[in-house]
């Protein structure tokens, strides 16, 4: 059956399955390279002689820099060219890049390591969800989300499980007098954690690009000159450059005004938390290989920096792309878009923070905490995701779109209680089980919020769309929350599972923007059309 054949009868192709599987294994291995860091940090840490807001710049700022950036250019270029091609490109190139963290012999090739993984991972979510929108019927796209949550279940899961086990296997085996051919154990994990990216991009290559718009209904033109189209976006949204896009467009004094004003905004912000988080935790500087830099400022002008790679984004859409614009500027889109930043910082910290409190509170080995902990983790975030996806279908089909919003606001308004009763417990066996209710009742908000995000943009704007939450979500996510539980376990005599507790206070914020899109959700999701016909769309 073809993928247009299936929008009659809602049934799941052979093709559609295929995409699933591929989909998935792209994000295992996404999520894998990115955060395997966070099993080996404890080591990396004492083997190159740097701190735990050092770990939150490696695991989170620098990453999020890059993965931002280039988050834009790569999501235009999923609206408009082969995706399958794409993700296949990039997979091989952050598997290279990931590879290259085995060698680092300090901060900056770590760093090198993952602003390189940060720009080819950039492709991963906004080609497969683009690519799995167009492979399944609509009554079914909570299936393929929920796919996706384990492919990114498994990710985390084998990040811990293979990254410890490699890493305490090559030790034992060089201290027993083993050749160690220059590799520590957590060189030695980072490369095979690497290789598995390269067979995978082949078979993605391989795959047929679906039909764009097909199981929408909604017909899309093919784009004459996508690489143009994403090398522009490239040029609008990177500070400098973004100058001439202005120009060049023949921006007006309320748009340079806009920008330049927004500009100072964001610097004042950067300097005024420069000098609140180096007052709080002093750091020691960087070593750069030539030149020193504090951490404190590194974060924050990287934060900067992103926050002014989305301003000119939006007035990038505004100059040239006006439906999008229009669609994208939609209330309940940006709450969701903000909602899911501020949850992920939450996540992102547990992730850097829980393998570490396990080997330091607890005593665990590397190879106890991949096997236990990330097992464990992996085992819990599938079952999340296996029931998360299909329920977010079904109440869909019985609710509308209310259902899903009912279950990610269920999600996210009790799971702060069970994080902090996790994150207080004083014996394993207690904290194992605490983990286990917790991870299970966050698993369930993902998938949904993902079908709610991508049905208020059109097909064609899917991949853009996406990027513009990559950006939010990772400045918001992966950007503060690594960075400001290690900077308050530094100051607080290392103890990560206090600065987890403290970093819930975000949680009420969270379940006052669901609410808000609770009431207008459906409101904005029936003026998606009117929004883009207005901007010029023909649909």
């Amino acid at each position: 059956m073809s993928t247009g054949d299936q929008a009659s009868d809602n049934r799941i192709s052979r093709y559609g399955w295929h995409a699933i599987i591929l989909m998935s294994s792209a994000q295992m291995m996404s999520l894998l390279d990115r955060q395997i860091l966070s099993i080996l940090a404890n080591d990396i840490r004492n083997d190159l002689g740097i701190g735990d807001a050092e770990m939150g710049l490696l695991y989170g700022t620098v990453f999020a820099l890059f993965y931002a950036l280039f988050s834009l250019p790569l999501g235009r270029l999923v609206d408009g060219w082969v995706r399958t091609k794409l993700l296949a490109i990039c997979l091989a190139g952050w598997s290279f890049f990931a590879g290259l963290s085995a060698f680092a012999q300090g901060f900056t090739l770590l760093a090198i390591s993952r602003l390189g993984v940060g720009i080819g991972e950039g492709a991963t979510q906004p080609a497969a969800n683009s690519i799995l929108f167009d492979s399944l019927p609509k009554g079914r796209r909570g299936i393929a989300m929920g796919g996706l949550g384990v492919g990114l279940a498994l990710g985390l899961g084998l990040s811990m499980a293979l990254g410890g086990i490699a890493a305490e296997w090559w030790d034992n085996r060089v201290a027993a007098g083993g050749a160690s051919f220059g590799f520590t154990g957590w060189q030695f994990a980072f490369l095979v954690a690497a290789l598995p990216g390269f067979p995978l991009a082949w078979l993605i290559y391989k795959l047929r690009e679906p039909e764009r718009g097909a199981m929408d209904g909604i017909k899309t033109k093919p784009d004459p000159a996508p690489f143009k189209a994403s090398a522009g976006v490239l040029g609008a949204v990177t500070p400098g450059t973004n100058w001439m896009n202005l120009w060049r467009h023949d921006a007006g004094a309320r748009q340079w005004a806009i920008n330049f004003i927004g500009l100072a905004v964001i610097v004042g912000f950067c300097t005024l938390m420069v000098k609140v988080t180096s007052d709080f935790s002093p750091r020691p500087p960087l070593d750069f290989g030539g030149f020193t830099l504090d951490p404190h400022v590194l974060q924050w002008s990287v934060f900067g920096f992103g926050a002014f790679v989305v301003l000119n984004l939006f007035q990038n859409f505004r100059l040239t792309d006006k439906p999008t614009f229009n669609v994208t500027l939609n209330p309940s889109l940006i709450l969701l878009m903000v909602m899911g930043g501020l949850q992920t910082a939450i996540n992102y910290g547990v992730m850097f923070a829980s393998p570490q409190i396990l080997i330091r509170q607890f005593g665990l080995s590397m190879a106890d905490v991949g096997l236990q902990f990330g097992l464990l983790s992996a085992l819990l975030a599938t079952i999340g995701a296996l029931v998360a996806g299909p329920l977010a279908d079904w109440l869909g089909n019985k609710m509308g779109t209310r259902g899903m919003i009912y279950l990610v606001l269920l999600s996210l308004g009790i799971s702060p209680f069970f994080g902090i009763w996790t994150y207080s417990a004083e014996v394993l066996t207690d904290f194992y089980i605490r983990y286990t209710i917790f991870s299970l009742i966050l698993t369930l908000w993902l998938p949904p919020t993902y079908a709610l995000l991508l049905g208020l943009a059109l097909p064609r704007m899917r991949g853009i769309v996406f990027s513009t939450y990559l950006v939010i979500m990772t400045l918001l996510g992966q950007g503060l929350g690594p960075y400001v539980v290690g900077i308050i376990s530094d100051q607080n005599g290392n103890d990560l599972a206090a600065a987890l507790i403290s970093l819930m206070w975000v949680c009420p914020v969270i379940v006052v923007l669901l609410v808000v899109v609770l009431m207008r959700y459906g409101k904005d999701e029936g003026s998606m059309l009117d929004r883009a016909r207005a901007g010029g769309e023909e649909v």
